[in-house]
């Protein structure tokens, strides 16, 4: 199946390729055509997956006909968090792109008064947050009683952070005949439940069950002592070839902690967590994003909403302590077909959180070991002579004059090894 199959215009196909899509992922495959023919949705897909896409695609396809009305949007898109609204807002520009179609994106800590701007002009999309939402709607200046389309994204994430009765509220408000599109990246059967109370006659799709991990991700556990956490860490940056990496901390304290460590030994870092403000927050995102700094150090608030291109690592500081976060930590890196590496560092108190993770995943993590790979590291290489200011003609007269004597390349790798060469101790 091609893009093209689809049924999709010609605007929104140059936007598909422009972005390097080729063919549609598997939730893409299985979500377009049933949104497109106006089906209820009730999806599950793991992080990575494409499932944005899958939803944002065909609604863009759906609200070219039509035009919006003042303060009244034509759908709407939930999302638990400001960094993840953020997210489908810029999917929503890509596709978008060719076409003249209004968004506003609803989030705390901007002003209400430019978000009551975008919305008295009229807005085909409305990307929010449940409590930022509510609070428009409190105060009048938004009605979604012409809301053609529904999409509920991260439902299992929305009911982690009590935003289920939130929900509940806005969806009364809505029109009863409308589509709605309920995904989550698991589907216990908590959320299903949850799910059928939003959805008529849904469209089941699920990819990728919340049991497994990316097979293009290589994960490593490293075994520690909390007291040696940041030595260890220091480590393991030092020893990767690190394009970018997030690293996951389960505390506020120790996102500042592990932060302020690494900026002290030279790592260009930013964090982002839920008590720093909104313009912060943006900012740490868009430095990283940029390539201005190649680490962040993130909360699970950031574990959904980001969306890197070529992440080459994530670093679990501490093993999280639900173990489908595990998941969907990972799951940042290793995308679009790319391979990408996962460090977990865990102490003899997170040993539970950890058997809990595996048993999950159904495999055991692979050991990483420091020593083995330090003995590596520590190997003679090859270096160029040049660089040590002797040419080759010089190589040549030294071999001539003293034939007995091994090569200039060995005496200069037994200098930078520090270890004794065979034919120092042979006889």
């Amino acid at each position: 199946m091609s893009f093209q199959t689809l049924g999709l215009s010609e605007e929104i196909l140059k936007s598909i390729k422009e972005i390097g899509y080729e063919t549609p992922s598997e939730i893409q495959q299985q979500a377009i055509p049933h949104v497109l023919m106006g089906r209820d949705i009730l999806g599950c897909a793991q992080t990575g997956t494409g499932k944005t896409a899958s939803f944002m695609i065909p609604l863009v396809e759906i609200l070219i006909t039509g035009q919006s009305k003042s303060r009244m949007p034509r759908s709407l898109i939930l999302a638990p968090t400001r960094e993840l609204a953020m997210q489908v807002s810029e999917d929503f520009n890509i596709f978008n792109k060719y076409l003249k179609l209004q968004m506003a994106l609803l989030i705390g800590g901007i002003s209400f008064s430019e978000q009551d701007g975008k919305l008295a002009k009229g807005v085909d999309v409305l990307v929010a947050t449940p409590g930022r939402l509510l609070d428009h709607i409190e105060r009048g200046k938004v009605m979604l009683k012409d809301v053609k389309i529904l999409v509920i994204d991260e439902a299992d994430r929305m009911l982690d952070m009590g935003f289920i009765p939130d929900i509940e509220k806005i969806t009364k408000l809505l029109p009863k005949i409308r589509q709605t599109l309920f995904f989550s990246a698991t589907l216990s059967d908590e959320i299903r439940h949850i799910g059928k109370n939003f959805v008529i006659n849904p469209k089941e799709i699920s990819v990728n069950p919340d049991t497994t991990t990316a097979t293009n991700i290589e994960s490593y556990l490293i075994n520690t002592s909390h007291e040696d956490k940041l030595s260890n860490l220091k480590k393991i940056l030092n020893i990767e070839k690190i394009k970018n990496a997030v690293i996951f901390c389960n505390k506020k304290i120790d996102i500042n902690k592990v932060n302020i460590f690494l900026k002290k030994n030279k790592f260009s870092t930013v964090c982002l967590h839920g008590d720093m403000n909104q313009s912060a927050r943006i900012n740490s995102l868009e430095e990283f994003k940029s390539g201005l700094a190649k680490i962040l150090v993130a909360s699970d608030v950031a574990a959904r909403g980001l969306d890197i291109a070529g992440l080459s690592h994530v670093f679990n500081y501490d093993v999280p302590n639900n173990p489908e976060d595990y998941i969907h930590r990972i799951g940042r890196t290793g995308r679009a077909g790319l391979s990408g590496k996962a460090f977990t560092l865990c102490s003899e108190k997170e040993i539970k959180s950890l058997t809990l993770i595996e048993k999950l995943i159904k495999k055991s993590i692979n050991v990483y070991k420091f020593d083995e790979i330090c003995l590596e590291s520590k190997s003679p290489k090859i270096i160029n002579i040049k660089s040590n200011k002797l040419n080759e003609e010089e190589v040549l007269k030294n071999k001539n004059n003293h034939p007995n004597i091994p090569p200039i390349e060995n005496f200069i790798n037994f200098k930078q090894s520090g270890q004794i060469p065979s034919f120092l101790t042979s006889k």
